[in-house]
């Protein structure tokens, strides 16, 4: 067992199996509805990123490549400063969602390159040009574009040109849990001399502006090279430092003054050592300062061509006369050998070194991207921010019927920079991702979404801040059940105990979608958003004309699919307790049911040969929305295989269903279940076989959904025939985007339109996995379609899989398909060729990364996927 196994077999046994000092530190807090108190809703301008050095937060902090307790109540980050910058570069920088050509976009070079799940060990790389960092070039550049062009990155505009740029690599080594080595390591890349100020900064979050009875905390000196940082809840804990001949500390207050033309509260705020080194302004009285909330030690290097500088520095809890005794290094060599020894256990080791550096980064990225979470609804609609006064605009604004909503947790975001907050869908795919690496993690993640202080007493999950009312897929049992299969590989044994509160607490859940989600009792689904971004002609999640009603082919499946999750891990457990055995039953006749509204209510589309949503009008025959997309595929989401031995332990579920099947097939009803003769498996698919075989000619189409990377979310079939519908004389119209949508549709976001999503691809490659397992050899099929080569169901799979891979992997020049040459001349550089992006979602035709750059969350997905074919590769 390695080391890092043992700390995580420790902590799997205290109540939340996490360290109390982690990466938690969001990378943006600027900008989110949190921070929000603006009457119109308004985030991206009511906090815009020009306030953030300026201005305190109330929910939370955020910083550059930074760590916090678990309650962020002391944080750490890195500054720097090139000499040129107007500002210091505490945190990252990136376009508002008005000022993006493509929404919300963060414009800098940034890479997680290593991480353990205790962060005993954790490296962060951050690329820092030595010219003038180009905000303003970058802000008008992407206003200008319109959404045919490509985004303007950081890479084009010409500052990291002649690698005249530092590597700053972050790097923290624990030698104890509340006791932590800092490595700054800094190495200019360019062919001319240059200079860098470093600045390690030590604050408290500002909890004491929004409650006067907080004690406040602060940082005081506490010898030359050391200060003490003093908290009533956290306790002391000490920071060292190499001497310097400057150092300053202020308080972490708003710059009213500055920012609102009001008196500021304190002399010194959160800006003031920012305006001291970059401006030289207040520097006497600021270095006469010898306490305060936020402190920095600086470091005026001067860097040689080529040459590397590291400072060393130490967070503990202890005071400590001599805290590199042992010398500065000796620790981050430990850890780095620990993490490496677990990897070796984690990862194949035949596997080629590409692809081990893309699982290891891929976990990194997942562990770097957790984050504290702090959001109180009821005190956020009631409670002004001090800048402007409560209304009641915002009091039935947005998210007012959440007040129960009380979260305060490390949670694991899709991307601490575009998206640093939590959704509910997203958090399924990172849980699966992670359960390799930390099973218990996992569980304890999934299990967060439906506490008490997250779920809606009705049984509601929130989907994410922006709208917590909006509507995801149901995943959390498909999630639950796969994390559960995860563990029982890794252990030979299933925690049926999380099983059995996992499904307690759905059962909430899957009441309130038959209840509000299927207004006419027929088993078909009108679910709103669902998580793909109105892939449709119109928004899916506005209420139509009252005599209209979407019926959703995907909201249907969803919901298959939950009742069949449901029914798979009531049958698990029943091999434990047979008091669930019952409720097997109730899921697999509500799937029977669905399976059958699927099919029968006029969702299929015999001409088509597929599923599409359905526009049910008064006095008028149903419309298909002929729309082939991911939405008509979700249908093969829903499938399961039974092995009849596990059938003989369950007797009152076989005589169920046997009784229900010969009911519906004498009675000429709809069955969705499938034996083979002389086979020990039961198939139950939401969909028929004959129909399963068409779905599967277009998913293998490469003029259709499959593209070199991938199986795409929109048919190119809609390239040369766009759809268009006219309703009530308005015409709506959608047609195949490989890239970045070129409609601002839905607010600019409708990026489901043709790019591929490596979450939906993982969802279809377990599904046709299943339905290979069931079917074998009996049934082949051309792939490509027209290929004339006829594979099983498995081989496809794999093929799939490889294509995904294909996105992340170098070819035979070096070059990886998601870096989408263009910046293949930077990638190349031997300092550069082992950094890999995980990005929201690629380019349906090239598999150039695309959308967030870090969300490595589901993204991750891509390492499972490796590690499932690693023999085939």
């Amino acid at each position: 067992m390695t080391a890092e196994h043992q700390r995580l077999l420790a902590n799997a046994k205290t109540e939340i199996p996490l360290e109390k000092w982690g990466p938690y530190l969001s990378e943006r807090q600027w900008g989110t509805v949190r921070e929000d108190y603006s009457e119109n809703g308004d985030a991206w301008n009511y906090f815009p990123f020009s306030h953030a050095s300026s201005r305190a937060y109330r929910w939370g902090e955020d910083g550059l490549a930074g760590i916090s307790d678990m309650f962020q109540n002391l944080c750490f980050c890195v500054g720097l400063w090139n000499g040129k910058d107007d500002i210091l570069k505490e945190r990252l920088f990136g376009l508002g969602n008005y000022d993006g050509n493509h929404g919300e976009d963060v414009k800098e070079l940034y890479y997680y390159l290593d991480n353990l799940p205790s962060h005993y060990y954790m490296h962060y790389l951050y690329k820092y040009p030595q010219q003038k960092f180009p905000y303003e070039q970058l802000i008008e550049k992407n206003k200008n574009r319109s959404a045919l062009e490509p985004e303007y990155e950081i890479l084009d505009s010409g500052v990291f040109d002649k690698d005249a740029y530092f590597d700053v690599s972050i790097i923290y080594a624990k030698y104890a849990k509340n006791d932590i080595g800092i490595k700054i390591e800094i190495t200019n890349r360019g062919s001319n001399n240059a200079s860098l100020s470093v600045l390690p900064t030590l604050w408290f979050y500002n909890r004491w502006q929004s409650d006067n009875t907080i004690p406040l905390p602060k940082i005081v000196k506490a010898g030359d090279k050391a200060v003490r940082a003093e908290h009533a809840r956290l306790g002391d804990y000490y920071f060292y430092f190499p001497s310097t001949d400057t150092s300053y500390f202020t308080e972490n207050e708003t710059n009213y003054k500055k920012l609102f033309g009001l008196e500021n509260k304190v002399s010194f705020t959160k800006d003031a050592i920012e305006r001291a080194v970059v401006y030289k302004e207040n520097v006497k009285a600021l270095k006469e300062k010898i306490e305060g909330t936020k402190f920095s030690p600086v470091y005026h290097l001067n860097l040689k061509a080529g040459e590397t500088k590291t400072i060393y520095l130490r967070l503990a809890n202890e005071k400590m006369e001599d805290p590199f005794e042992k010398g500065s290094e000796y620790i981050f060599q430990l850890r780095k050998k620990e993490a490496d020894e677990f990897y070796k256990s984690i990862i194949p080791q035949h596997l080629s070194e590409d692809i081990k550096n893309i699982q290891r980064q891929a976990f990194a990225g997942l562990l770097w991207n957790k984050q504290y979470y702090h959001f109180d609804i009821e005190k956020w609609l009631s409670q002004p921010d001090g800048i402007v006064q409560n209304n009641d605009a915002r009091r039935k604004g947005r998210n007012w019927d959440w007040q129960h909503l009380k979260n305060q947790d490390i949670i694991l975001m899709p991307d601490k920079w575009e998206y640093p907050w939590y959704a509910a869908w997203d958090l399924a795919f990172h849980c699966i991702a992670i359960a390799r690496i930390d099973v218990v993690f996992a569980k304890h993640q999934l299990a967060l979404m439906m506490r008490e202080w997250y779920m809606k007493p009705d049984g509601q999950l929130p989907a994410y801040e922006w709208s917590f009312s909006d509507v995801n897929p149901p995943l959390q049992a498909w999630a639950a059940m796969e994390i559960y299969h995860i563990e029982k590989r890794q252990k030979g044994k299933g925690d049926i105990l999380f099983l059995k509160k996992i499904f307690q607490k759905l059962l909430i859940n899957f009441t309130w979608w038959i209840n509000r989600k299927d207004p006419n009792g027929n088993n078909i689904f009108e679910g709103g958003f669902l998580g793909l971004d109105n892939i449709g002609v119109f928004n899916r999640n506005m209420p139509l004309h009252s005599e209209m009603a979407l019926e959703q082919a995907d909201g249907t499946s969803w919901m298959g699919m939950y009742a069949l999750n449901m029914m798979d891990m009531a049958l698990e457990i029943s091999l434990y307790d047979i008091s669930f055995e019952d409720t097997a039953t109730k899921f697999f006749e509500h799937f029977v049911l669905i399976a059958e509204a699927l099919n029968e209510l006029g969702m299929w589309n015999e001409e088509d040969k597929f599923y599409y949503d359905t526009l049910a009008m008064k006095n008028a025959k149903p419309l298909h929305l002929r729309i082939q997309s991911i939405v008509g595929l979700t249908t093969m989401f829903a499938v399961s295989v039974i092995k009849k031995q596990a059938l003989h332990h369950l007797q009152d579920f076989t005589k169920r269903i046997s009784w229900f099947e010969n009911y519906r097939k004498e009675n000429n009803k709809f069955w969705p279940n499938e034996e083979k003769h002389g086979s020990d498996r039961i198939l139950l698919s939401l969909i028929p076989k004959e129909r399963l075989v068409y779905l599967l000619q277009r998913v293998l189409n490469e003029t259709e959904f499959l593209s070199e990377g991938g199986i795409r979310g929109l048919s190119k079939y809609h390239e040369e025939h766009p759809y268009k519908v006219t309703i009530d004389g308005v015409d709506y119209g959608i047609q195949y985007d490989p890239g970045d949508a070129t409609s601002d549709f839905f607010g600019g976001n409708s990026n489901w339109r043709g790019p591929i999503w490596i979450p939906i691809n993982y969802l279809l490659i377990q599904s046709i996995i299943k339905y290979g397992r069931f079917y074998g050899e009996s049934l082949r099929i051309e792939y490509p379609t027209g290929s004339g080569i006829e594979l099983t169901l498995t081989e496809i799979a794999t093929e799939i899989t490889k294509r995904v891979i294909s996105l992340f992997l170098k070819d035979e020049d070096g070059n990886r398909k998601l870096n989408g040459g263009d910046y293949d001349w930077f990638y190349q550089k031997e300092e550069n060729s082992h950094l890999v992006l995980f990005y929201e979602y690629f380019n349906g035709d090239t598999g150039r990364g695309l959308g967030a750059s870090h969300q490595t969350g589901w993204t991750a997905l891509v390492a499972e996927l490796m590690n499932e074919i690693h023999s085939k590769i």
